[in-house]
This record gives structure tokens, C-alpha cells and sequence, in this order.
């Protein structure tokens, strides 16, 4: 009695959750900083350029790609194909660093500590340079485990404006502890959402023609 009581209640949470996960897609919600995955692919965004980013493990999973997390530590090689055509003006520069503070997903470039900061903690660096076609390839070996913060930075040579994406990532780690309170606070939000809705507080249900003659 008590299982069948319990799955009345949680059955259209489910099935609550069920549709808003395919009515928002699930891609952009673990987004990590600057870099998400929109409609299957993956996108870097610089201020409000946008570029494709590809990540491969060319010794160890040479035909996987790979948007955000690099699942070992080896060699890796980093692809920004650019989507805006504005950024073939520009000259990018890379780099890569330990998440010294565990910032986590959440970091951004305020909470880096400044330009010392960052020097300190670089475990690679690419100069700023034109990339006239367009594609920005990036090779770097990692060797520890742990969490990374990549950063990109777009100079516009006119206007000397300098346009950055923070995206960290995760070498060597899964975390699920992102998904864990995702779904928790969706669960609670379809819960909360149903009963109010049961209440008439969401949808105010007319009364039936005879109810409302007596």
C-alpha cells in the first residue's frame, strides 16, 4: 500500500523532470564557464564571439573527441575553429592553469587573483598571434591529475580591447557532485510544482455548470 502511495507521488515528478530535461537540453546546463555544448556541438565563447571547441587525446583515444573534461592525463591537443569571422582579425593568445584555489566550475576571471596570479600558476602559455584561417590548434602533455582553468584571451589590434573566455575543466576526474544537485533541485521543483498545481494554485480549475447553479 505504502509503494503504490509513493509511486503515485513520485511518477509525475518523473515524468515532470523527464520533460523539462528535454524541453531545456541537458548539454547547456553542466556548461563550464566559457565553453558549453549548444544543439550537440561545442562552443567556446569569447565575450560574444563564438568559436567550436575540440578537444582529442591522439595517443590514447585518438578518434573520441572531447567538449570539456579530459578523462587522463596525457597529451592533448586543444581545436578552435572560429564561427565569428571577427576573430581572424584578432590575435589569441592560450593558456592553461592549475586551479590552485579549487575554484571549480564556478571560476571566473575575478577570481584568479590578477595577472601574478595567473603567470604563477600557467602550466602552458601560447603567445598572442593571428590565426588568419581561422582554426587555433593547441598541444599540451598534461602530467597530474586535477582541476585545470583554461583561458583565452581575443585582442582587437584597432581598438586595443581585449576579450576573455575562463573555462575550467577537470584532468583525470569525474565529478559527479554537479549532476547530484541538479537533479536534486529539479526533483524538488517538479514536486513543488505539482502539488501547487494539485492545490489549483498553478492552474485554477473551473468548478463543473451544475456546482456553479447550486
Amino acid at each position: 500500500m505504502l509503494v503504490r502511495q509513493v509511486a503515485v507521488v513520485v511518477k509525475p515528478i518523473i515524468a515532470c523532470m523527464i520533460w523539462v530535461w528535454a524541453a531545456c537540453g541537458v548539454s547547456t546546463v553542466f556548461a563550464h564557464g566559457g565553453v558549453s555544448v549548444e544543439d550537440d556541438v561545442c562552443l567556446i565563447k569569447i565575450d560574444r564571439y563564438k568559436a567550436h571547441f575540440t578537444g582529442y587525446l591522439p595517443r590514447e583515444r585518438a578518434t573520441q573527441e572531447f567538449c570539456e573534461d579530459i578523462p587522463i592525463a596525457t597529451e592533448s591537443i586543444f581545436v578552435i575553429d572560429y564561427i565569428s569571422d571577427e576573430l581572424r582579425e584578432m590575435e589569441l593568445d592560450f593558456r592553461v592553469i592549475r586551479d590552485v584555489n579549487e575554484l571549480g566550475v564556478t571560476a571566473v576571471l575575478a577570481d584568479l587573483g590578477g595577472e601574478e596570479a595567473i603567470k604563477a600558476a600557467s602550466v602552458y602559455y601560447a603567445e598572442p598571434q593571428r590565426y588568419h584561417k581561422g582554426v587555433m590548434n593547441i598541444r599540451h602533455t598534461f602530467t597530474q591529475n586535477g582541476g585545470y582553468i583554461g583561458i583565452v584571451n581575443a585582442h582587437h589590434l584597432e581598438t586595443g580591447l581585449k576579450y576573455t573566455s575562463v573555462f575550467p575543466f577537470s584532468v583525470g576526474q569525474v565529478s559527479y557532485s554537479n549532476y547530484i544537485r541538479y537533479f536534486l533541485a529539479l526533483f524538488a521543483a517538479c514536486g513543488v510544482f505539482i502539488y501547487a498545481g494539485g492545490r489549483g494554485l498553478v492552474f485554477k480549475v473551473k468548478p463543473p455548470r451544475s456546482a456553479r447553479r447550486s
